[in-house]
């Protein structure tokens, strides 16, 4: 139900009634004059608030003032959520559940490539020799499958370490540019604005606000009407 109009027609009603009823109550049809007075003159303002009125300075302030709304949407975007402080405690916070899954890393690594690194070095090293003696790099390669495993075993035990983990987090922490995330994050958020419309910020403002508004209509004819009732006794 349309709180405007209910309290727009219940102030009129009285007022109609005042009028060609006085005998009803000496004081009816003033109540109603101040109420509907009060009920319509903020009914207005609010209409005036959303749409321009030829002839009425100051209306439409919404839809005329949509690029400060923009820019105030920006700055507190921007100054208040996505500081560079807020990012990098947002990285460095050890409880959060945003961080890296650090045990998924052990899933990328090729352990292929680091046998193959392992072999080349135990070949240029004074064991290479007698590697060549018990039959060669191939020897080694028979034990490319138990070395692969025990490799993965010990990144996952340091992966799991809490210690390590909270040292691996820090040093992503430092190493993520702070300062290009944050110019990248103002792009989107620009970009995002420069979309919007006079019409869409008055949209979007009456979605988040029209229930609450229409209590100004109903407060404005119940302190008209209080003001009506006192104005009957200096009548």
């Amino acid at each position: 139900m349309n709180k405007s109009i209910v309290t727009n027609f219940t102030a009129g009603s009285l007022t109609v009634v005042g009028l060609l009823v006085p005998e009803t109550s000496p004081y009816l049809k003033n109540i109603g004059f101040f109420a509907l007075s009060g009920s319509i003159t903020n009914w207005i303002a609010i209409h005036m608030l959303f749409e321009k009125i030829p002839g009425f300075y100051g209306s439409g302030i919404i839809p005329n003032k949509f690029e400060e709304f923009k820019l105030g949407i920006r700055n507190l975007m921007m100054n208040e959520f996505f500081t560079a402080a807020n990012i990098k405690r947002f990285f460095e916070d050890s409880g959060s559940s945003n961080q890296i899954e650090l045990s998924a890393l052990s899933d990328v690594i090729d352990y292929e490539i680091l046998f193959e690194k392992l072999k080349s070095g135990v070949l240029a090293s004074p064991f290479g020799a007698m590697v060549q003696m018990f039959g060669g790099p191939e020897t080694l390669d028979q034990l490319k499958e138990p070395v692969m495993s025990k490799m993965k075993e010990a990144i996952n035990d340091i992966l799991a370490d809490p210690e390590m983990s909270h040292r691996i987090q820090e040093k992503l922490a430092e190493a993520i540019p702070v300062e290009n995330l944050l110019e990248k994050v103002d792009h989107i958020v620009t970009a995002r604005l420069d979309e919007l419309t006079p019409q869409m910020v008055k949209e979007i403002i009456q979605t988040m606000i029209k229930e609450h508004l229409g209590w100004l209509v109903v407060w404005g004819g119940v302190f008209g009407g209080l003001m009506g009732f006192l104005a009957s006794f200096f009548g």
